[in-house]
């Protein structure tokens, strides 16, 4: 069964940037816009990530914390957000057991480009699963999600 609007999010303990573990707990209290991404440094995925950055202000007027997830080791998303200067930490899921629990993974077990908007008491308000990946949600659908949770 996949997860879904009104579940609650699954728990997590990921290594990220920062030099620090995050978990889902770290973020009790407030939204979180939680990002699975293919990869560092790949087209579509820069692209994303930098238009989330351009946006960061918006996000933080909503008290909303954004953070990316994909499965590349921490000193790859050191790099990848040093370089393009991220104000959010990218998380690293190597095994692939969060993207797991969050219902991502396709056929051949690689994560699909998501987006779950989770509310300040941890269940899920918001979720999208891209099928071919090429595409993302814009900064405007998800400030649009996260005004609604009022």
């Amino acid at each position: 069964m996949s997860l879904g609007v009104g579940d609650p999010a699954p728990d997590f303990e990921l290594p990220g940037t920062g030099d620090r573990t995050y978990s889902l707990a770290d973020f009790a209290g407030r939204p979180l816009v939680l990002v699975f991404y293919p990869g560092d440094d790949t087209p579509v995925c820069t692209k994303q990530l930098n238009s989330y950055n351009d946006g960061l202000d918006q996000f933080e007027e909503l008290d909303a914390q954004v953070v990316g997830i994909s499965a590349q080791d921490v000193g790859s998303h050191e790099k990848f957000s040093d370089k393009h200067g991220f104000g959010f930490p990218l998380l690293s899921d190597p095994d692939k057991t969060v993207a797991a629990a969050y219902g991502i993974l396709g056929p051949i077990g690689f994560p699909r480009r998501s987006v779950f908007i989770i509310d300040a008491d941890g269940i899920v308000r918001y979720a999208h699963r891209a099928i071919a990946g090429l595409t993302y949600r814009p900064v405007s659908e998800l400030l649009g999600a996260l005004g609604k949770l009022g």
